[in-house]
């Protein structure tokens, strides 16, 4: 053997290492909890001696039904749960209605929950409400949106409705680079009813008479939707314009095509693009209706590529619900187990620019609210203000 022959070196690939690693769970997750616990405590907040009764389904996490038990017997209060087959009810069934009555305090998974004139009337007279459609597996406390510190959403989106006008006539303008040029008209009166609900005062706690919060912190009110009318109101509006949504419900990826959707008089009148998903929204959206234009993400945590099932939820992300002309057979297969029903969908946009008259609310996807200053000193309470309100997930 000859001992000097010269050795093959086999080189190591690389490593390159530009960021820090992750932190060990150990290290983090205790304190993520409780942060994500305080979060739950308050925004539950159930009181000694009310009735509480859930509305579920079955394919709810049972944990989540035991955990809101337990915090309503923790606070000397009661709790009743009817499970419907979905979550897809349009309506409160007759049945149901006398324990509706009786509730002091509702959490529920259902569709018709904000709608139904039933709620809405039950509401009125003082019962509270939280939605979970984000908060059907009690593994989401371990999320970063469900520790981000509540009241700082409720500051964010009370910096958002500061920009709205007052006391004047504007346009809610939306557009981006594909060609997106969507208005609705506001008036003065529409805007006090629209930016006066609880949500947009940034409540995020059901502590209030009447109230109705989403539970987990996520999902933000919309720029525009029906409520902007008062009840019995024969007020209406003519939403007009094109909308180049990027992606919508029940589609696994975002669109590789530049598609189009027409509104004329509220409705879609004309979907443009050759592709198979272009193809499949014509089906489904002609004739359909707005009734949600620029529904909102304002928690900064909340995953930004994540859609289903109502739209991304960080900040600056939009999602502008219609409602369909006739059941989408393709919704029904792809989701079969949807919390909405197939007469529904969202057409999400990740990079619009809107204007409420003069004033810029979202730039190219980015809320401006997030650089308030006010936003930006009560960030500062809980750390890096650029860290909490600007590294998307």
């Amino acid at each position: 053997m000859n001992h000097n022959a010269l050795s093959v070196q086999v080189q190591e690939p690389i490593q390159y290492v530009g960021l820090p690693p992750k932190l060990r769970s150990s290290l983090t997750e205790t304190k993520d909890y409780f942060q994500a616990m305080d979060n739950f405590f308050r925004v539950f907040a159930i009181r000694p001696g009310e009735r509480v009764l859930m509305l579920t389904d079955p394919l709810l996490d049972p944990r989540v039904v035991d955990a809101v038990t337990g915090l309503a017997r923790a606070r000397g209060a009661s709790l009743s749960q009817y499970m419907a087959p979905s979550t897809t009810l349009p309506r409160v069934p007759e049945e149901v209605k006398p324990l509706v009555q009786k509730a002091d305090f509702v959490v529920s998974t259902w569709f018709c929950s904000i709608e139904d004139p039933f709620n809405v009337a039950m509401r009125k007279s003082g019962q509270r409400w939280i939605k979970i459609t984000y908060f059907r597996d009690l593994d989401l406390l371990m999320t970063p949106q469900a520790r981000f510190p509540i009241d700082l959403v409720g500051e964010i989106l009370r910096a958002t409705e500061r920009m709205i006008p007052k006391g004047e006539d504007f346009s809610l303008h939306f557009s981006d680079q594909r060609g997106t040029d969507l208005r609705i008209p506001y008036t003065r009166e529409m805007r006090d009813t629209m930016y006066a609900s609880n949500r947009w005062r940034g409540k995020m706690c059901a502590d209030e008479p009447g109230c109705y919060v989403h539970y987990l912190p996520a999902h933000g009110p919309n720029f525009w939707d029906t409520s902007a009318f008062k009840p019995g109101s024969d007020e209406k509006i003519n939403i007009e314009g094109v909308l180049y949504p990027q992606w919508a419900i029940g589609f696994a990826r975002p669109f590789a095509e530049r598609i189009a959707v027409v509104f004329k008089n509220n409705l879609v009148t004309e979907v443009r693009g050759e592709s198979p998903d272009a193809a499949i929204l014509r089906e489904m959206l002609m004739g359909s209706k707005i009734i949600e234009g620029g529904g909102c993400g304002f928690n900064p945590k909340a995953p930004r590529y994540t859609v289903y099932p109502a739209g991304s939820n960080s900040p600056g992300a939009l999602h502008f619900g219609v409602d369909l002309a006739r059941p989408s057979d393709y919704i029904r297969r792809v989701m079969p187990n949807w919390e909405e029903p197939p007469i529904h969908q969202d057409l999400i946009v990740l990079d619009a620019t809107v204007t409420a008259g003069k004033n810029t609310l979202v730039d190219k996807g980015f809320l401006m609210a997030l650089r308030d200053p006010e936003v930006v000193a009560l960030a500062s309470r809980y750390g890096d203000p650029i860290d909490l309100l600007e590294s998307f997930v």
